[in-house]
């Protein structure tokens, strides 16, 4: 086994993170206040390659390998989680499906542009009362006789909803039993009847532009169906299952972060005559902290490796986010620990680590569904 990075791996990752240290770091903590991060970042994303990886080149992408992906999303995990969803969901949840499930006529109308950063993705599949109990979803498309179809329904908590260009939308086309009647659309997100309505008061990655969309009578194509109809809960979790591993990489980054953060304070910080760094109980937290790093690390990175030889992962997945996620909560509130009453305001990173990491134990598939995925893995029963 060899953990050592390529030189195109290592190359990407140094662009990243010279990337970050220029353009995301500096202005974290304001788009953060202002909850919304700067638009321009996605066409400077888009120029880099970063919203192209593993996409052909042939539709504008960029190439690459999963775990150059992982080493990009780490890094922008790193510097502002926020920053990191517009990747993730964009590229990770609805390029890459159209990419898998899209015909050629789609291909190249969407995948250009979003790989770019011209055009942005969303990915409509979460509602009001259906979040991880997602083959029960409501929102109806009904197919008309002049062959178009009507979609009425609501989704919410959509990462990127305000923004975006195009919606990977999700439908029940049919009256089959939860997730056999499930279909995928592409729906231009300035459809006739689509609204789209922010959410603000979240408790983390507040930069991140996350909304509420409300479809009245929205007409769709049949063109506009994203693989076959009935098969839209399969386009999902296939998309989930990929889109895990860059959380779990965004992970990685926030709880990177943190050690680098608990470090750097615990060198400079002095209690009772001597830094902070010299009492054993901190030298636990920073241990704890490092220990849980590259325990994510290696797990997401089993997940890359696995996706780009072609063999099963969605276990892996499932593993590497449950892991990286809980690491990332634990990792933030350790470093919030080591800098004491300082971690509490935000003129300091930790708090804001804290907040953003809460949420990966929940989006993309809870910390429960995670066992649950593990557990019917392991012992071939699915649990209620």
């Amino acid at each position: 086994m060899n953990l050592e990075l390529s030189e195109e791996q290592d190359a990407v990752r140094r662009l990243a993170k010279d990337f970050v240290a220029r353009e995301v770091t500096p202005y974290a903590a304001a788009w953060d206040r202002a909850e919304s991060v700067d638009r321009a970042v996605v066409r400077k994303l888009g120029d880099l390659g970063f919203l192209g990886l593993t996409i052909d080149e042939e539709y504008g992408g960029s190439g690459g390998d999963h775990l150059a992906y992982c080493l990009v999303t780490e890094e922008l995990g790193r510097g502002d989680s926020s920053v990191r969803g517009i990747v993730s969901v964009s590229l990770g949840l609805v390029a890459k499906s159209v990419a898998a499930w899209g015909t050629e006529e789609q291909k190249r109308r969407w995948l250009p542009g979003l790989t770019s950063g011209a055009l942005l993705g969303c990915f409509g599949l979460t509602e009001p009362g259906t979040g991880s109990d997602a083959a029960h979803l409501t929102t109806m498309a009904v197919l008309g006789t002049d062959g178009t179809y009507t979609v009425n329904g609501t989704k919410m908590f959509i990462t990127n909803g305000t923004w975006a260009d195009v919606v990977l939308l999700f439908a029940r086309t049919n009256d089959a039993p939860g997730h056999k009647g499930v279909s995928a659309f592409l729906v231009p997100a300035d459809a006739p009847g689509l609204t789209r309505r922010a959410v603000h008061g979240k408790l983390g990655l507040r930069g991140q532009a996350t909304a509420e969309l409300v479809l009245e009578d929205v007409r769709v194509p049949a063109d506009a169906l994203l693989g076959p109809e009935g098969k839209g809960f399969s386009v999902a979790m296939a998309a989930l299952a990929k889109g895990r591993m860059s959380v779990a990489a965004g992970c990685v980054g926030i709880a990177q972060a943190a050690l680098d953060a608990a470090v750097a304070y615990a060198t400079e910080r002095e209690q009772f005559g001597r830094s902070i760094a010299h009492h054993q109980l901190v030298q636990e937290l920073l241990s704890d902290i490092a220990v849980d790093v590259d325990a994510a690390r290696l797990l997401t990175w089993r997940v890359a490796d696995l996706v780009d030889r072609g063999l099963p992962f969605a276990t892996e997945s499932s593993k590497a986010k449950l892991f990286a996620s809980e690491a990332a909560v634990r990792a933030a509130n350790h470093a919030l620990q080591v800098f004491g009453g300082y971690g509490y305001i935000d003129e300091y990173p930790v708090g804001k680590l804290l907040r953003d990491a809460r949420v990966m134990t929940l989006y993309e598939g809870t910390s429960q569904i995670q066992k649950l995925v593990i557990g019917r893995a392991l012992t071939g029963v699915s649990a209620f």
